[in-house]
């Protein structure tokens, strides 16, 4: 085998490994990680070990008061949060149809339902 074939097909994947696992262990107590654990994953599983920290990581830094998404919970979404422009809009009911008000209060939930059974 050629030397510069082998630096290509053998260098080049590991420099990358070692560039992987050198940034997670630089990188993961800035956040509380185990930096020796993360470089052995990143290095040990090529790719998807560096990706894990990278989500890893990014769920740590997670602030729900940022999420425009989390909570939301105005009796009409039941927590889904409504985009603005669909606000104060009726809600649908089974097959497209408006949805009873009348209905949330005596415990009739049609949403729930397998079709043809009425529980």
């Amino acid at each position: 085998m050629q030397p510069l074939v082998a630096v290509i097909l053998v260098g080049v994947p590991l420099a990358w490994l070692v560039g992987f696992a050198a940034y997670a262990y630089v990188d993961a107590p800035k956040y509380g990680m185990n930096p020796r654990k993360w470089a052995l994953i990143s290095f040990a599983v090529p790719l998807f070990g560096f990706l894990a920290y990278i989500f890893e990581r990014d769920e740590l830094d997670y602030d729900p008061e940022e999420d425009p998404y989390a909570g939301g919970d105005d009796g009409r979404t039941g927590g889904f949060a409504v985009h603005e422009s669909r606000q104060g809009e009726k809600r649908l009911g089974p097959a497209g149809t408006e949805a009873d008000d009348d209905d949330a209060d005596n415990g009739d939930d049609e949403w729930n339902d397998p079709d043809g059974v009425d529980l």
